[in-house]
């Protein structure tokens, strides 16, 4: 019986082009892979920045149909926007880190060659992880969005309170005075979710994080839902300006009445997770946190 990595005899590449070691990188990886009997196949502006040899694709998706497995040179801002733009491809992404915190880019720059000689070797897993959509109507047009960490209603630049009416699978949930408020998935937990005081979640969990932003009342506590929830959300408050963004991308601008729903994706995102590393040793690492000696 063959190996998972038997499977892999393409390898795609994309990246951050702005990242200063992203070509560096690419080549790394490119001498890696060239010298496992493997092939190279990137977007045209891609081999170009890095400078490689490899087969062309016009475009991301085409990438995703055309290898076994895509590296994504990057941090998290870069792995978010690829996910989004293959959600629902069954190829599986490896991230390598070029940015500063990293929790989706499961391997370091300097440690290309060693992940690369672990995923030949087959010492690794495939990692399902969900996606959310945002569906509804905003100034009358209709919004339909898919984000891999959060979807968020924030006020604009006014430092005013907003007010949001939340409802969950039909039934009422309360009435928020905020800075806003962000839906998470258990990817997602570890990032706005995090900052604004909510609970780190294990990427596998089959959960949602609601989590506000300043709320005004101090008894509205960050909650985690079933991820077969629907959380709808209508905004109340006149002024000031709301927005709606996805995974950090502004999605559209929201008035009194509009209103929104938030559900499970039925695509998701294939993700390798090399053996050897585990979410514990994630949090360790990237959040510096240190066991105490009694």
């Amino acid at each position: 019986m063959k190996s998972r990595a038997d499977h892999i005899k393409s390898v795609g590449f994309v990246g951050n082009h702005d990242k200063a070691h992203f070509a560096a990188a690419a080549r790394q990886a490119a001498k890696a892979i060239t010298a496992a009997g493997r092939k190279i196949f990137c977007e045209p502006a891609t081999a170009a920045a890095a400078k490689i040899e490899a087969g062309l694709c016009p475009d991301l998706p085409a990438l995703a149909r055309k290898v076994d497995l895509l590296l994504v040179f990057g941090g998290d801002g870069t792995m978010l926007k690829v996910a989004r733009d293959i959600a629902g491809s069954p190829t599986p992404i490896l991230g390598i880190n070029l940015g500063n915190l990293g929790f989706l880019t499961a391997v370091s720059a300097r440690d290309i060659a060693r992940a690369l000689k672990n995923v030949w070797q087959g010492k690794f897993n495939y990692e399902s992880r969900s996606l959310i959509e945002v569906k509804g109507r905003c100034h009358g047009r209709a919004v339909n969005e898919a984000a891999m960490n959060d979807i968020v209603v924030s006020r604009g630049l006014a430092s005013r309170l907003i007010e949001l009416e939340v409802s969950v699978n039909g039934e009422p949930l309360t009435r928020y005075r905020c800075d806003g408020l962000i839906l998470s998935t258990p990817t997602g937990s570890t990032a706005y979710s995090l900052a604004a005081g909510g609970a780190v979640v294990f990427p596998t969990a089959e959960v949602l994080a609601l989590t506000p932003i300043c709320p005004h009342t101090l008894s509205n506590r960050a909650l985690i839902l079933p991820i077969s929830a629907t959380i709808e959300v209508t905004i109340i408050s006149p002024r000031p300006e709301v927005i709606l963004s996805a995974d950090g991308q502004v999605v559209s601008d929201m008035r009194t009445g509009d209103k929104i729903q938030i559900v499970r994706s039925r695509r998701t995102v294939r993700l390798v997770h090399l053996e050897g590393r585990s979410f514990c040793e994630t949090l360790r690492l990237k959040l510096h946190w240190r066991g105490a000696a009694v």
